[in-house]
């Protein structure tokens, strides 16, 4: 697998960090119904717009004003389907990025051919976990619903297969994350088991990867901002809130914080 060197990809995060809180990027949000609330405010907290436009009109429309957008398939049903692909052609014509997050794809079938069709139309970064991101490929998984069965390692050849399909960079994620593009690839090994328990981090990860992607240079470092700065503040807020309902706020509260000096003296990456 090839790799990227780590000091200058943190300096990377760094950046795109700095870059987002500078420009405030607007991002829309095509999202699932249970995670709205956490997505709008992890966006806040780094920095970031929350927009959630819905509407298969307004939707199209929405792309002239945003800066990147987030499609999640995790509460799917028809008019979100129509909603999802109007929006996600929008944002090609105007040359945006976009960022697709699988849910429970491969346990479902209508959810997992719709998937299937959209990777079509090339999306900038695809986040999921590891069964996620081997059943997009086409692969036999061991995922139930939104929970992963396989460990992170079992889906990089898997995330390659995307990326090689796609050109898309791939970020899976899991109790160490990795981000492939093709050419480079880096694990994330930062992280804490509360961020699986407080239902909505990993897809508002999802959305934060759109805020990253809309001010990275690339869409390699704006996965791996994602992956550090949601790992990152996770280790944060479990070193002081131990138990999830304090931990929902406490997380907040750090992707808030979280600064240069905590990305440089805290990421574990390889």
């Amino acid at each position: 697998m090839p790799t990227t060197n780590a000091d200058s990809s943190i300096e990377q995060i760094v950046q795109v960090l700095e870059r987002m809180r500078a420009r405030c990027p607007l991002v829309h949000c095509m999202t699932n119904e249970v995670v709205k609330d956490i997505t709008a405010n992890v966006l806040l907290a780094i920095g970031a717009s929350p927009a959630m436009v819905e509407h298969a009109g307004e939707a199209a429309e929405f792309a002239a004003f945003a800066d990147a957008l987030l499609i999640n398939l995790g509460t799917l049903d028809d008019e979100q389907i129509h909603a999802q692909r109007e929006a996600i052609l929008a944002y090609n014509r105007a040359g945006k990025p976009w960022v697709f997050d699988p849910v429970a794809v491969g346990a479902l079938g209508a959810r997992t051919r719709f998937a299937r069709e959209i990777l079509n139309h090339r999306p900038a970064i695809i986040r999921g976990n590891a069964s996620e991101i081997i059943a997009l490929a086409g692969q036999a998984a061991k995922g139930r619903g939104a929970d992963s069965g396989d460990s992170s390692e079992q889906a990089l050849d898997a995330a390659a297969r995307l990326v090689s399909q796609t050109g898309a960079a791939v970020l899976v994620t899991g109790a160490v994350d990795y981000v492939l593009d093709g050419a480079r690839a880096l694990s994330c090994a930062n992280g804490h088991p509360l961020l699986t328990r407080v239902t909505g981090v990993g897809c508002a990860q999802g959305a934060l990867a759109a805020a990253c992607m809309a001010v990275a240079p690339d869409r390699f470092h704006g996965a791996a901002a994602a992956a550090a700065i949601m790992a990152i503040a996770g280790d944060l807020a479990a070193a002081r809130a131990p138990h999830p309902g304090s931990f929902r706020v406490a997380l907040l509260d750090e992707l808030d914080r979280i600064d240069a000096a905590a990305i440089r003296g805290r990421a574990k990456l390889s």
